[in-house]
């Protein structure tokens, strides 16, 4: 009966949310897009408990995310009526008893906040029948410090039984043997042992030099492959052995190779904050986010600012290079803000045309490219002097009732709020969630510009260039003007570029083909194809 009621609810909230996609599952001819079977997917992470509220309640919830289904993906990836996302990535939804969810106290029950595992399988099924995939934040490094795991560590240690099942569960030392740059607390009971919590004392970390650990860890990653789960995003991969990469590779080797002899087709991703070389070093096991790439200050931001596109389609190649050396079946996973970062709004100011740019950049590159939500629409959140990340959080901007409260220790005023909600963007067909709706529908029509092979395009000028994409046997060439004001010409007889046909022109201006010469208006992308029509 909930299933039902859930896919009723569906229904009317399409009815409701007029130009944001009508079709349902069950009404949907799959056009060969919508086919795809692979792990090159647009993914679109949502903050659970900020995303959309179904029972009134102030929280988000999974029957939140369900009734929204039609504004992410409608069931047709071509209309651009709908964002025609293709994958989900949901923050962590296990029980805890903090809002953000990182530290879990049960990984076999849904936080109660969120709402239930029948939740839970009918979000599965109804993304499914889009061929939307659902990944879980799976946090395995540490759990909570109320979990019971942790409370029988502590009482063993108390009593001094190393004979207890749980008194290696965790890591921990003796004063003696503390190791440098490594952050524990003692434990309590005990005169001189302690416990690893790098993130917090509510966090100890667990001990994966034991055999039950690993076995009981990769027991709670089965149960929800078997239940219908996708794969995983991996939180903080180089913490479970901070500071040696080598063990902590190793271990997720093994770990994401159990995985895969379960479901095959698992979709694998790892958060390793660090510098490139540490990033490679997880490759083998798993794809990992580029945080070279984020941020203000990475490569796609800042050629998004009219500053140097050479600098993001050299560094685009040549990471890719260095992603297929360290596993061939490997594949770039850009960003351009998530749940720990300051929000893209605040560095892309809208009035300029940063956030379009920097989503061309993003979107129309290798790989399989995460959205924050939000990010679609402009919301803003900072950091900033109060410290908390919660302002990174906010409420998904609706513009109705489903808005949840803002989450706790927030202090972002809404007044900054400027760019507008879903409801008033999708009433606006020059919007920035228009656009995206646009830019991610026109990704979808061309299977080469996720899995084709890039090589740059150097014109010499630091703000015109791109890429030839070479796959199954055709070549695309995408090409972007990041100046905020003077068009671009070149004559393609003069370069290297086979491609002579204009398919595609998205951004603030227009493209045309005279011959031989192309001329590209500023702040606008587009990708040529071999053959004339």
């Amino acid at each position: 009966m909930k299933r039902v009621f859930a896919w009723l609810t569906v229904c009317l909230l399409a009815l409701v949310l007029a130009g944001c996609g009508t079709a349902s599952p069950a009404e949907t001819v799959p056009t060969e897009a919508d086919k795809t079977d692979d792990n090159y997917r647009v993914f679109y992470e949502i903050f659970v408990g900020s995303f959309a509220d179904s029972d009134g309640d102030g929280t988000g919830d999974l029957n939140g995310i369900l009734r929204h289904l039609d504004y992410l993906n409608d069931g047709n990836l071509l209309s651009d009526t709908s964002l025609g996302v293709q994958g989900l990535w949901l923050t962590p939804i296990f029980a805890s008893h903090s809002y953000h969810k990182y530290d879990v106290t049960d990984y076999y029950r849904i936080d109660s906040d969120f709402g239930t595992e029948d939740d839970l399988r009918a979000l599965l099924d109804a993304c499914h029948a889009r061929n939307v995939k659902v990944i879980l934040d799976l946090v395995i490094n540490h759990t909570a410090r109320n979990h019971e795991w942790f409370q029988s560590f502590c009482q063993s240690h108390a009593d001094a039984n190393p004979d207890d099942p749980y008194y290696d569960y965790y890591s921990w030392y003796t004063g003696e043997t503390l190791p440098a740059g490594i952050t524990c607390k003692k434990i309590p009971g005990t005169a001189d042992e302690y416990y690893e919590c790098n993130f917090s004392p509510d966090m100890p970390e667990l001990n994966y030099d034991n055999p039950a650990v690993r076995e009981e860890m990769l027991n709670v990653a089965k149960y929800y492959l078997e239940l219908g789960v996708d794969g995983f995003r991996f939180d903080a991969v180089k913490y479970l052995y901070y500071g040696e990469t080598g063990r902590s590779a190793a271990f997720w080797k093994w770990y994401t190779d159990q995985l895969r002899a379960v479901k095959p087709e698992v979709y694998l991703v790892g958060e390793c904050w660090s510098g490139e070389s540490e990033i490679l070093a997880y490759y083998p096991a798993m794809n990992c986010f580029n945080f070279s790439a984020a941020q203000a200050e990475g490569v796609i931001a800042s050629a998004a600012k009219d500053q140097d596109i050479n600098r993001f389609t050299g560094y685009m190649c040549a990471f890719q290079d260095k992603i297929s050396q360290a596993n061939p079946g490997g594949m770039m996973v850009c960003f351009l803000s998530n749940h720990d970062m300051d929000r893209s709004a605040g560095y892309l100011m809208l009035a300029n045309h940063f956030p379009q740019m920097a989503a061309n950049l993003y979107m129309l590159c290798s790989g399989s490219p995460f959205l924050y939500y939000g990010e679609e629409i402009g919301m803003k959140g900072v950091r900033g002097s109060a410290n908390t990340d919660a302002n990174r959080r906010l409420a998904m901007l609706w513009g109705d009732d489903s808005s949840p409260r803002d989450p706790k220790g927030s202090t972002y005023p809404s007044s900054k709020q400027t760019n507008g909600t879903v409801e008033s963007q999708l009433a606006q067909e020059g919007s920035l969630l228009r656009y995206y709706c646009r830019l991610i529908s026109l990704r979808n029509r061309y299977p080469a510009i996720p899995r084709g092979t890039y090589t740059q395009v150097n014109f010499g000028s630091a703000k015109c260039g791109g890429f030839l994409v070479e796959y199954e046997g055709s070549t695309l060439c995408i090409l972007h003007n990041i100046s905020t004001d003077i068009p671009f010409t070149v004559d393609l007889a003069d370069t290297d570029i086979p491609c002579r046909s204009i398919l595609e022109v998205i951004g603030m201006g227009e493209a045309s083909l005279e011959g031989t010469v192309l001329s590209l208006a500023p702040q606008t992308s587009l990708i040529l194809g071999s053959a004339a029509p």
